[in-house]
Order: C-alpha cells, then sequence, then structure tokens
C-alpha cells in the first residue's frame, strides 16, 4: 500500500501568498521596461524630434494601460482566493508569460509606425494577438479558480466584477482591431488605445460617484 505522501494529488493545495509576490514582481517589471523604448531620435530640432517619437508613446500608453487593467483585476481576484493549487499556478505562468512578452511587440509597434505598410500591419497584428491573449488567460484564471471553490466565500470584489463585464466587449474589440489592422495599422493602434481606457476606466462606480448613487 502506497504512503500518504505518495499518493497522487494533481491539485493539492497551496499557499497563494508566493503567487500573489511573483506575480506583483513580473507586473511590476513588465510594466518598467516599456520606458526604457522610449527615446527621442536625431535628425531636426530637439522638438521635431520630441513630436516625431509619438507612435513609442502611443505604444506605452496602450501597453502600461493594459498592465494597468490586468494588475487590478489580478490583484481583486487573488484578494477574494482561499488557497491556490498545482493548476492555478501553471495558469497563473502562462498569463505572466504573456505579460511580460507585452514590451516587445510594443516596441515593434514603436518602431514600425514609421516604416512600411507591411511591416506596420506585421507589428500591429503580434501587438493585438498579445493584447487579446492576456484577456483570454486572466479569464482562464477567473474560470477555474470559481469552478474549483478556490475562493473565499462572499462577493468579489468590484474591480473583478467589472472585469467579467467587459471581456465579453474587450474580446470583441480586440478581434475586430486586429481585422482593421491589416488594412489600417495606425487606426487599429488608436483603437487599442480606446479599447485600453475601457478596461482601466471603472465606468460603473464613476457613474455612481457623479450621480451620488451608492454600490448594490
Amino acid at each position: 500500500m502506497a504512503a500518504d505522501d505518495e499518493t497522487p494529488n494533481p491539485a493539492r493545495a497551496v499557499s497563494k501568498s508566493r503567487m500573489e509576490a511573483f506575480s506583483d514582481g513580473v507586473l511590476a517589471i513588465a510594466i518598467t521596461l516599456l520606458v526604457l523604448d522610449l527615446a527621442v531620435h536625431p535628425p531636426g530640432s530637439p522638438l521635431r524630434q520630441f513630436l516625431q517619437g509619438w507612435p513609442s508613446y502611443v505604444a506605452y500608453g496602450v501597453s502600461f494601460l493594459t498592465i494597468g487593467a490586468a494588475w487590478v483585476a489580478h490583484n481583486a481576484l487573488t484578494d477574494r482566493l482561499d488557497r491556490s493549487d498545482s493548476i492555478l499556478l501553471r495558469l497563473n505562468l502562462v498569463f505572466l508569460l504573456v505579460v511580460a512578452f507585452l514590451p516587445f511587440p510594443t516596441r515593434l509597434v514603436a518602431e514600425s509606425l514609421h516604416d512600411t505598410t507591411d511591416a506596420k500591419r506585421v507589428a500591429v497584428v503580434v501587438y493585438g494577438l498579445t493584447l487579446l491573449a492576456i484577456r483570454l488567460t486572466f479569464y482562464a484564471l477567473d474560470v477555474y479558480s470559481r469552478r474549483e471553490h478556490l475562493r473565499l466565500p462572499g462577493a468579489d470584489d468590484p474591480d473583478l466584477q467589472e472585469e467579467r463585464r467587459k471581456f465579453r466587449f474587450v474580446v470583441v474589440g480586440y478581434t475586430i482591431t486586429i481585422l482593421v489592422g491589416l488594412v489600417l495599422p495606425v487606426a487599429a493602434v488608436v483603437l487599442y488605445f480606446g479599447i485600453a481606457v475601457f478596461l482601466v476606466v471603472p465606468f460603473r462606480t464613476v457613474t455612481q460617484l457623479l450621480f451620488g448613487k451608492h454600490p448594490q
């Protein structure tokens, strides 16, 4: 008869604290790396060099807001976790893998917007697929934690509820924008920025504050 410590247990319960600490570190590094690609490029006057760097600023803004929204949602999810398990840890690693990859397509977009149309298309599509993958991998985390009853009892954080309400709209928005990027790459980057703002702004809470209503 096998000993207890040799019994297979593929989804054993583990502490969530190390997952939280590691995730916060990866997200912080990823969002910090974005600023390294901000630079001015000669020739031209200092003002002209600064203005010509607009693709870098737009790409930085989109990626910063996207990672910021991912951090807010991830923080809301882990706050409600009672425990983690080995499957959730691995799903979390996939989520972090995609987030940590984001600075690379961000740089591609920033460099390609002054390049040929084909280069723009490739960069914008790769960028969009990465942004979409961040939402999908986080959704997998959320669904798995609910299905396996890893949460604390009670209502979820408003930020997590907001993330769920926006999920379908964001997935459809990214899909359409990726297709737009095949024809109009610059327009697609503008749309990515709009989606990033949509993700990070808690419209329900802002509306409640503006109209003096209290959350239900």
